[in-house]
């Protein structure tokens, strides 16, 4: 883009009103980690820049009358189409250099979208990351003005992102690993009937390891979040696996008081 153009598309934005510019925070931005299962595998929702073709995860910035959680909702709600999301702030990124010299803001300036004048991206942002657990069939992926793409892509097969956003994920990543030791998982991420080797498989590849199945299973169901259901799945190969849904009561109450027990 040459300096010219830049500057003319800089002067187009900062002709917009002030109600319309400074509807947002100044340097406050928030970065969403969206895990799904699908198929044995751990997905990321991400985003295509339509520019740049900068891949991202999804973000945006904090209204002045808004908290950062009802922020992060917002954002998550026109990315998936979902109203409810298990949402979990993890971690503040706030390296001093982490947003300068963005390459999202070719994307923001063409856009021609109502956004502060374009040096405003380019200072200091410290961002609030949030993760998300969703279920993969109920999310209707949405891009929003400045990308074209907005898709799952398995976790071992993510590249590079723009700015920080790989370090956001694998913090995410450890965080949500974390959790297994003290929450439950699943309820987010599986469909409401579901066999316990699916559920195993959804510990193991959330872990990165195998876990022997006769203690996992033993362990699951000490934590008395899981009802038998008299029903099998249909159509598989071999013996048809018994299915499972959680209790929610049990399972709300262990992500209150907590489990017991490392896998």
């Amino acid at each position: 883009m040459s300096s010219n153009f830049r500057k003319q598309m800089t002067s187009l934005i900062l002709m917009e009103t002030k109600e319309e510019t400074c509807k947002y925070l100044d340097h406050i931005s928030l970065d969403c980690v969206v895990f799904g299962f699908h198929s044995n595998q751990l997905k990321v929702l991400v985003l295509h820049m339509k520019t740049t073709g900068e891949w991202v995860l999804p973000g945006g910035f904090v209204y002045e009358d808004e908290s950062i959680e009802v922020a992060a909702n917002r954002v998550l709600k026109v990315r998936t189409g979902l109203d409810e999301i298990f949402l979990r702030q993890f971690n503040v990124f706030s390296d001093p250099h982490r947003s300068r010299r963005n390459p999202a803001v070719s994307d923001l300036i063409l856009s021609g979208q109502t956004y502060p004048d374009a040096s405003w991206f380019d200072k200091r942002f410290i961002s609030v990351g949030f993760y998300a657990l969703v279920e993969f069939s109920q999310v209707q992926p949405q891009p929003d003005e400045l990308s074209d793409i907005c898709e799952w892509v398995n976790l071992d097969k993510i590249g590079k992102l723009i700015l920080d956003h790989n370090l956001i994920l694998n913090k995410a990543l450890e965080t949500l690993r974390l959790q297994l030791t003290f929450q439950p998982i699943g309820y987010n991420l599986l469909p409401e009937k579901f066999t316990m080797s699916e559920l195993r498989k959804l510990y193991e590849t959330i872990l990165g390891k195998e876990l022997d199945r006769r203690n996992f299973q033993r362990k699951i169901l000490a934590y008395d979040i899981l009802i038998r259901l008299d029903e099998v799945r249909q159509g598989v190969a071999h013996k048809a696996p018994g299915l499972y849904k959680f209790n929610l009561d049990n399972y709300q109450k262990a992500l209150e008081e907590g489990l017991s027990g490392r896998w």
